[in-house]
């Protein structure tokens, strides 16, 4: 195959090679050469051992980040490129690392102790692969399967269980049969995982092409570690605006969304609290009065538990919480909520609104779906305006209060407030003089 090495990476092939030793890339940067995109990473094993790779590069910047793994990071300007010793592991007793690690002296028996077959090919700097496990084929075949005996490969090291459902989201490859059935055999393995190398995955498993299917075909696997999933897979939605159940809803949902995290992850969690929320009327039909609230306190545990970032953790927690309010289109009501929640957060919760009304019933969300894209015109107007819309855009400020007499503290704030909430209203235009007068007016 003819595939673009970049300097850096063949520089290290060649000094490898050069010196005797066998050296190929490897892993995750030929599976993506196969498929016809740029690769992000270049690893290279090789036959050499960490303190003979260390020789063959003396003189030249490196870090040796592993060598008990048998890794030296090679430093090739801006670019950093991991050498890796092959090896073969040996027990995982803790479901997560080999208790110890063997150099070894063939390529295929470090392959073997890979995870899937498209990362267990390597190549040579003439483009030959070295695919003793059928990688190739399978990426052909759009195809992701262990390699070896699946069961063995997911107890060995329970992240694969997430590693094998994120590439299935990104990659939109489907899982073979065993290698799917193993999967949900050892969902269990995740418990010996940390939080945040399953956080990790699970944010390029939503923001895959193929995210919905994957949680579809694997909702055991999210269960393990959020247990509140679970009971939407069952719950029953009888009333005139869902044609699917609480599971299949959500699911809709995320498919709908930009592939962007916060609101895959919003429409993932916008529904848990309904369970908790859910009563049947006399009349047979369901309803979930409150759950936005419930549900945005049950998401913010689930969050933590993953180690979410403040910032990502805190929006979606918004969203949920108001993804149900009505919000007519007319000026006011849209110009307190750009200035309560901030114009990117409005604009991602009409988003959440948006994928909401796609997963119900069509023939009663159509009037939605027009109202919001209402509101989104309205809301892109008032912001192309440079309306007033939070305290910054007011034409007065806190200096202004104390120099109109207001007393210094509190004060200040509850006058630009109240200020604030005649903008809004109309009742004051947002120019200085105005907002002035008006500050006099509070102090006398």
């Amino acid at each position: 195959m003819n595939a673009v090495i970049p300097p850096g990476a063949e520089r290290i092939l060649k000094t490898l090679t050069g010196a005797g030793y066998e050296a190929y890339l490897v892993g995750g940067c030929v599976r993506d050469l196969l498929r016809g995109v740029p690769p992000q990473d270049w690893d290279i094993c090789t036959s050499a051992l960490p303190e003979e790779t260390g020789a063959a590069f003396k003189g030249r910047r490196i870090v040796e980040t592993g060598l008990k793994h048998g890794t030296v990071t090679i430093l090739d300007g801006e670019d950093a490129y991991e050498v890796t010793t092959y090896r073969s592991d040996g027990p995982y007793s803790d479901g997560r690392r080999p208790d110890q690690v063997r150099f070894v002296s063939e390529l295929r028996e470090d392959l073997s102790r890979r995870d899937f077959t498209m990362n267990a090919i390597a190549m040579d700097l003439n483009g030959t692969l070295y695919d003793p496990f059928g990688g190739e084929k399978d990426i052909r075949a759009r195809r992701i399967r262990c390699v070896g005996e699946p069961v063995r490969r997911f107890r060995e090291d329970g992240l694969r269980v997430m590693r094998g459902l994120r590439f299935g989201a990104t990659l939109g490859y489907g899982l073979e049969e065993e290698t799917a059935r193993a999967i949900h055999t050892c969902r269990a393995m995740l418990d010996h995982v940390a939080a945040e190398r399953i956080h990790t995955e699970l944010c390029k498993l939503m923001t895959g092409e193929a995210a919905g299917r994957i949680l579809r075909e694997f909702p055991d696997v999210l269960w393990q570690f959020w247990p509140e999933l679970e009971p939407l897979y069952t719950m029953e939605q009888r009333n005139p605006w869902h044609c699917w159940n609480g599971w299949e809803h959500t699911l809709h949902a995320v498919e709908a969304a930009p592939a962007e995290l916060v609101l895959r992850l919003t429409m993932l969690l916008h529904d848990i609290g309904k369970p908790r929320c859910k009563s049947t009327d006399e009349n047979g039909s369901d309803h979930f009065y409150g759950h936005p609230n419930v549900g945005a306190e049950m998401a913010d545990h689930m969050l933590r538990k993953l180690k979410f970032e403040n910032r990502i953790r805190q929006r979606v927690v918004t969203l949920i919480r108001y993804h149900d309010m009505d919000l007519p289109d007319e000026p006011r009501t849209v110009r307190r909520w750009l200035g309560r929640l901030g114009e990117e957060p409005f604009f991602q919760l009409l988003e959440v609104k948006r994928s909401d009304a796609l997963a119900q019933n069509r023939d009663k969300a159509w009037e939605h779906l027009e109202r919001w894209e209402a509101v989104r015109s309205l809301a892109r107007t008032l912001t192309a305006d440079g309306q007033c819309l939070c305290l910054k855009d007011l034409a007065v400020n806190g200096k202004d209060a104390l120099a109109a007499g207001i007393p210094p503290g509190p004060e200040v704030g509850k006058a630009l407030t109240a200020l604030l909430e005649r903008v809004l209203d109309g009742a004051l235009p947002n120019q200085r003089e105005a907002l002035l007068n008006a500050l006099r007016e509070i102090q006398t």
